[in-house]
């Protein structure tokens, strides 16, 4: 039988080094940690030869060692780190930048996070210790920290020094004065580009994180300093600046059109560096548990393409902003439980599963976080309530269609979406932690409901978009329980807090169920005091009742519990409407389901704190079942 002799197949298009590199890059996903360690190795002697370096950067070198900082193996988190760090020293300005942009400051922070016990207690020690310590380790995330910031451009700096200092008190003993004072004179600078903004921004950002190791006697300057710059970003108007940059891009262009040919291909090269940040774009800073913005953005505007200042200028202002709102959502944040986990803890009677001490609440000074009368006063001094709801309203429609026109502005459409998102987490915030007369007093807060009401409800269909949904049904949970402390009429109906209940009980997000949830128990127990409205009463208790039978998460079907509780806990309204819909039936139903669900899902699936608010809820079904039973015999 005839048959043809095959050569090996090439590697497309490499060179037996290039080859290397793809080998020596595979082996890092290795389930052997030897062999994870012997790659990082590899690496790390052959990028001190700075001619190999653009070649493992194309490659994506730097996100595929940064998971390895964080590996199981000491070893090999030494040997990532140590590969980084050479990586960083070779390659100059420009690989520390892009090992920035390709995101290395995730997992090293999170790596310094994990060592600096190692930092605090045993500093003086590093250098004579034993190999593959913890202390190893530290040392060389200490380097490749330290490369980066003396490599780094300004604005990569500030966002490095930004994300470094974030709830890391224990680095704030090498702090010293000439860092803090660094911070300060950015602060105070006077510069009106955009790339200033945003480099006084993240300065404003480290100083508010490094708040507890400034001298006594210049916190009021400071504060004043940080508040004044917040203050002046939120005054931008992106809605105009945006196009009037666009214009002047294209002035631009058109006066260089001798440059003909090699305008175009840089604008080409530009283009596509444009859509791949957009494509490699997270989805930016999330909210943890407590309340807080924890940055994850990648927006690096000193790292677009040449030719793109405009582009550049739009990037970092609404980069600038973003950071801006984030940053006051930290100064009024709660490090209580966030919704999902129930802050408020409503079902708060006595449990026999909650251990010792939780049932007490959290007693540290941080939680809850009250405004100090000194930040309180510089929000209202400067006017930030009244800046941060103006961001809340939806982007210019026409910089919206600037940029849905322009390939390479479009990256611009979600930062616009995110900073309203970011506006609406600060409005909650804000609700949360000032008092109502500090935001205008009742007339004022009318007003904010009136506003959210048209964010919601103006648009033909109520928006899908998960992140507004969150952010918005924050803010109107919070809106709504101050309103009905004050006993301030609500603006919205009830058949509209239906169809945004119908919306959010639909979403993925567990947090914007149990908004939702929420919001129909406080306007169905504020309607239970007024006469005629057991109809509407009926309606929401219905609702309740079928997320709390039918919803998998038993976080959202307590909440729902929790509010036919509020709704129906009282007054003549209550009672008609709840022998309407069977309502003691219904729950009685319930009750045993509810209780084996506890006990078959809790422990797998939901933190302490949450199966001792569920154990509340489940006493509480209890002691409610009893309450209806007597009302059925009056």
């Amino acid at each position: 039988c005839w048959g043809k002799t095959h050569s090996p197949m090439p590697t497309h298009g490499c060179s037996p080094a290039q080859s290397c590199e793809f080998h020596r890059l595979g082996r890092l996903q290795s389930p052997s940690a030897d062999v994870r360690e012997f790659a990082c190795a590899s690496i790390s002697r052959v990028v001190q030869q700075s001619q190999t370096i653009p070649g493992f950067l194309q490659r994506d070198a730097v996100r595929r060692l940064g998971p390895l900082m964080l590996d199981r193996s000491l070893a090999v988190r030494e040997t990532a780190t140590g590969a980084l760090r050479n990586l960083s020293a070779c390659g100059g300005h420009e690989v520390c930048d892009d090992m920035v942009k390709q995101d290395v400051m995730t997992p090293l922070t999170a790596l310094l996070r994990e060592v600096r016990p190692s930092l605090v207690n045993h500093s003086l020690k590093l250098m004579y210790l034993w190999k593959n310590t913890v202390e190893d380790v530290a040392n060389e995330a200490v380097n490749l920290l330290w490369n980066l910031c003396k490599s780094l451009l300004p604005l990569s700096l500030a966002h490095c020094l930004h994300t470094v200092t974030e709830d890391n008190a224990e680095f704030l003993w090498s702090m010293n004065n000439a860092v803090l004072g660094t911070l300060e004179s950015v602060l105070l600078s006077s510069q009106a580009d955009m790339a200033h903004t945003l480099l006084r921004t993240l300065a404003a950002g480290s100083v508010w994180n490094l708040k507890s190791s400034l001298p006594t006697a210049h916190q009021a300057q400071t504060l004043t300093a940080l508040m004044a710059t917040l203050s002046q970003c939120l005054e931008l108007d992106a809605g105009t600046l945006i196009p009037q940059l666009r214009q002047a891009e294209v002035a631009r262009s058109a006066t260089a059109s001798e440059a003909g040919n090699m305008e175009d291909h840089q604008a080409a090269a530009g283009n596509m560096a444009v859509e791949e940040m957009e494509d490699d774009e997270e989805e930016g800073v999330g909210l943890r548990r407590n309340g807080k913005a924890t940055k994850i953005d990648k927006d690096f505007s000193d790292l677009l393409p040449r030719g793109k200042e405009e582009l550049r200028e739009a990037t970092a202002l609404l980069t600038a902003q973003q950071t801006s709102l984030e940053i006051i959502v930290n100064m009024c944040c709660s490090d209580d439980p966030s919704d999902d986990e129930w802050e408020e803890a409503s079902s708060s009677d006595e449990s026999e599963m909650c251990p010792d001490g939780l049932s007490e609440g959290n007693t540290s000074l941080l939680s809850p976080l009250c405004l100090s009368a000194e930040v309180h006063a510089a929000l209202i001094n400067h006017n930030i309530p009244e800046k941060v709801l103006k961001k809340t309203r939806f982007p210019s429609s026409e910089a919206m269609d600037i940029c849905r026109h322009n390939p390479t502005w479009k990256i611009l459409i979600k930062k616009m979406h995110r900073v309203q998102y970011r506006a609406l987490t600060c409005l909650h915030n804000m609700l949360s932690t000032m008092n109502a007369e500090s935001l205008g007093g009742a007339a004022a807060l009318q007003a904010v409901a009136q506003h959210l009401s048209t964010l919601v409800f103006s648009p033909p269909e109520i928006p899908k978009e998960e992140e507004f949904l969150e952010a918005v049904t924050s803010a109107m949970r919070s809106l709504l329980q101050i309103i009905a402390y004050m006993k301030i009429p609500q603006c919205m109906t009830p058949q509209q807090m239906m169809s945004l209940s119908e919306a959010a009980t639909r979403c993925d997000v567990v947090s914007v169920r149990v908004n939702a949830l929420a919001i129909l128990g406080i306007t169905g127990s504020t309607l239970a005091k007024e006469n005629g409205t057991a109809e509407t009463l009926q309606m929401i208790g219905n609702a309740l009742l079928q997320v709390a039978t039918k919803d998998a998460n038993l976080v959202v079907c307590g909440e729902a519990l929790d509010a036919l509780f509020d709704v129906f806990a009282d007054g003549d309204e209550a009672e008609r409407a709840a022998e309407n819909i069977n309502l003691l039936s219904a729950l009685k139903a319930l009750q045993p389901v509810f209780k084996a669900k506890i006990r078959k899902e809790g422990k797998g699936k939901y933190s302490l704190e949450q199966l001792c608010v569920l154990d509340n809820v489940k006493v509480n079904l209890r002691r409610f079942i009893g309450y209806l039973e007597t009302v059925v015999k009056k």
